[in-house]
């Protein structure tokens, strides 16, 4: 048996795990990675989203007490009525651009050089907003309104393009809305579970054909990985955001698509 896929699918969850809830940009990273490793397919990119859902369990699994009480209280709670309303309000933007452009956006950008040039234009964009003087007014996800999950949401859409960041798009873009810096990233974590979960699932449908059961050990690991890599990232991020701010992940975005911009443009590393 060859093992190389196997080897492949772990590298790649292990990546897709510690970049999810980074503003670095997974999908930017699956997309560098799939093409170093030569599985970047059109299999390879339906495996790339799917594996999104260990990620997604991950934030499921750490955040399983407010999960729980959200659902059990749903019918009765209007704080636990008012997360749900949120959470949909924050992932339709994406979902409706993501239904109406998601075709384009594939076909033309998701290559290595668009995603160095959005992770340095996303790196300045960090180091711009953590510049800004600003007064948090939302503390808690729990004080959010409809009104500012739609914001965030609108930040979201722009991580259909690759490079960018959901993440990074997220988090930042709840900065700038008003949100802490606590309150912005565990938002992040909340909204990623509608949204990878619609997205691979949604993937997994369109691109069933090109799927059979031999795949299913492929995807095993590569999601088994992811879930675990993203766990551990998780936990390291909710204590990294309680005294520091991101401007080491805007200059590694910035560094890292220089990286990619002169080996493309030398030949050093054919993309």
């Amino acid at each position: 048996m060859d093992v190389t896929p196997y080897l492949h699918a772990f590298i790649l969850g292990v990546v897709e795990g510690l970049t999810e809830f980074l503003p670095v940009s997974s999908t930017g990273h699956l997309i560098i990675v799939g093409s170093l490793l030569n599985f970047n397919d059109e299999k390879g990119k339906v495996f790339e989203l799917v594996i999104q859902t260990g990620a997604m369990l991950a934030v499921c699994w750490e955040f399983r007490a407010r999960f729980r009480g959200v659902l059990c209280g749903l019918t009765t709670d209007v704080g636990a009525q008012r997360f749900v309303l949120n959470l949909i309000a924050a992932f339709m933007p994406a979902a409706v651009i993501g239904l109406a452009l998601g075709g384009i956006i594939k076909s033309h950008l998701f290559h290595a050089v668009p995603v160095a040039m959005a992770l340095i234009i996303g790196g300045f964009v960090i180091l711009w907003a953590e510049r800004r003087d600003r007064a948090a007014r939302i503390d808690d996800v729990d004080m959010m309104t409809w009104r500012d999950a739609l914001k965030v949401g609108f930040a979201q859409a722009f991580a259909l393009f690759p490079g960018v960041s959901r993440a990074g798009a997220t988090i930042i873009g709840g900065m700038l809305f008003g949100l802490s810096r606590r309150a912005a990233t565990e938002f992040s974590f909340f909204l990623a579970v509608p949204t990878l979960m619609a997205a691979g699932a949604y993937d997994l449908y369109k691109s069933r054909a090109l799927l059979s059961a031999d795949d299913i050990g492929l995807f095993g690991v590569g999601t088994v990985t992811a879930f675990v890599s993203a766990f551990v990232c998780i936990r390291w991020l909710i204590r990294y955001v309680a005294s520091h701010d991101f401007r080491i992940f805007a200059w590694y975005r910035i560094g890292f698509g220089l990286f990619i911009l002169l080996s493309a443009y030398t030949g050093v590393i054919s993309w």
